[in-house]
């Protein structure tokens, strides 16, 4: 089964949300929130935003395939 590529991320800070398209092998460990500008970063113990702060989980924890290698910034 294919990896959902797009998640709904949503801001601790002021609960904006947006859908981003996750990396299909990297980690976003940073997110520039576009409503507030707040800068998200991974909870302890996840290894992106995604898995802390989006509707979908990283495809790389999707797949099962442990925490992700490489490492993406997008803002």
């Amino acid at each position: 089964m294919d990896p959902v590529t797009r998640s709904v991320l949503t801001c601790p800070s002021c609960g904006a949300q947006s859908v981003e398209e996750m990396p299909a092998d990297a980690c976003v460990y940073f997110f520039e929130c576009k409503a507030c500008r707040a800068r998200l970063r991974p909870k302890p113990g996840d290894c992106c935003v995604f898995c802390s702060y989006g509707s979908v989980k990283c495809p790389p924890v999707q797949r099962q395939s442990g925490c992700c290698k490489g490492s993406s910034a997008t803002s």
